[in-house]
């Protein structure tokens, strides 16, 4: 009995530290959220590889209509010859906060020229972003959907 006493105190003991490792979702982490995917499309019309670096976690996993990319496979594809993207803003964004884990969803909408081609893209997505225990935020899962162009 002495022993399992024991051990209730240890567990008792050890029980808040090891929640405290787990960084938790705050109210402002919707607006900070909203901004990583606001910096994404940014970085898109510069081509810029850095800030992707940075915010897409190691096993990152991106999903496109039928095809699905590695973190490696999005970091080379962010530029490709002959495309240029002039314009990139996301439209009726909505964060979803779980623990340590964030949910963004919204339409992604680019501007470019792909092999002297315009075109304007319209991406409903789903974004799935990891708080990190320095309270940054990666994002591991991306699911995008090529919306059909309007028709006026």
């Amino acid at each position: 009995m002495l022993r399992f006493a024991c051990w209730i105190l240890m567990a008792g003991l050890i029980a808040p530290f090891a929640a405290a490792q787990v960084p938790v979702a705050v109210p402002s982490d919707r607006a900070k959220l909203v901004s990583l995917e606001d910096d994404w499309a940014r970085a898109l019309v510069k081509r810029d590889r850095k800030p992707f670096q940075h915010m897409l976690a190691a096993g990152f996993v991106y999903t496109e209509n039928e095809r699905v990319s590695t973190r490696e496979e999005v970091l080379r594809d962010i530029i490709t010859e002959g495309d240029t993207v002039t314009g990139a803003h996301n439209e009726d964004m909505t964060p979803h906060l779980f623990v340590g884990t964030g949910v963004v969803t919204g339409i992604l909408v680019i501007e470019g020229r792909l092999k002297g081609a315009r075109y304007v893209h319209r991406y409903r997505f789903t974004d799935t972003w990891v708080k990190q225990r320095d309270g940054s935020w990666q994002i591991v899962a991306a699911e995008d959907y090529l919306m059909p162009p309007v028709k006026y």
